[in-house]
């Protein structure tokens, strides 16, 4: 189905007018959004509706994008009027760039201990000290990682214990649950299955002759 065109003219209808433009606005500001997102771009919107209500989407700071706006407006106009100004400046940027960007070449060769030979004794003690100063804040991340890493192993290792005791457990009461009716058709008590601790090694056919010569050894004795 081809999409009919709507034709560009002001609306005449209000509530029509406001619900377009509350649909239109969020449609630009969305495309706003995946411009910047998408090419890195700094874009600021500003809007106004009908009735006053200010509108605005900046992605990055609404200041700054005006104020660089403002900069690039004079830029235009000066370069109009004197065009040897414009590249002078461009000259000069270009020429602190490259010296910014050569010196902290240099500085990462000494970094890594190399062209050190010409540095004076007070460059030297300062290199020193900031390869130190590096040193120490590796260190200290390290360690804290390894503080780090050993809590979670021993929050492991509680859990494993805690686990392992609870297997054993759970050992313990399937094999009582599958001995104690053999137990007791030995001739066991409930009593002393259910209690390991007073369970004695003794037979049941023991425990009856023990029984029978308790009782004669307590029977009066036979008249002469």
């Amino acid at each position: 189905m081809v999409r009919q065109r709507i034709q560009i003219k002001r609306i005449d209808n209000l509530t029509a007018r406001q619900v377009t433009f509350s649909k239109r606005r969020r449609g630009l500001f969305k495309k706003a959004h995946e411009l910047s997102t998408l090419c890195d771009a700094e874009i600021a919107l500003i809007v106004f509706s009908a009735t006053g209500k200010l509108f605005e989407y900046c992605s990055s700071s609404m200041m700054q994008v005006i104020e660089k706006h403002n900069l690039c407006s004079e830029d235009i106009v000066r370069q109009d009027k004197h065009p040897l100004h414009h590249l002078q400046r461009e000259n000069h940027n270009h020429a602190m760039l490259t010296k910014e960007v050569m010196e902290k070449t240099l500085e990462l060769r000494h970094l890594k201990g190399e062209e050190i030979q010409e540095l004076g004794m007070e460059d030297l003690i300062k290199l020193e000290k900031l390869i130190e100063a590096g040193l120490s804040r590796v260190a200290k991340t390290k360690g804290d990682k390894f503080a780090k890493e050993i809590g979670v192993l021993k929050k492991k290792e509680a859990l494993l214990k805690e686990e392992n005791a609870r297997l054993k457990l759970k050992v313990v009461i399937s094999t009582s649950e599958t001995q104690t009716p053999a137990l007791l058709e030995q001739g066991y008590s409930a009593e002393s299955v259910t209690n390991p601790s007073n369970q004695t090694t003794s037979h049941p056919q023991d425990l009856n002759s023990s029984n029978s010569d308790t009782f004669l050894k307590l029977g009066l004795p036979f008249p002469n």
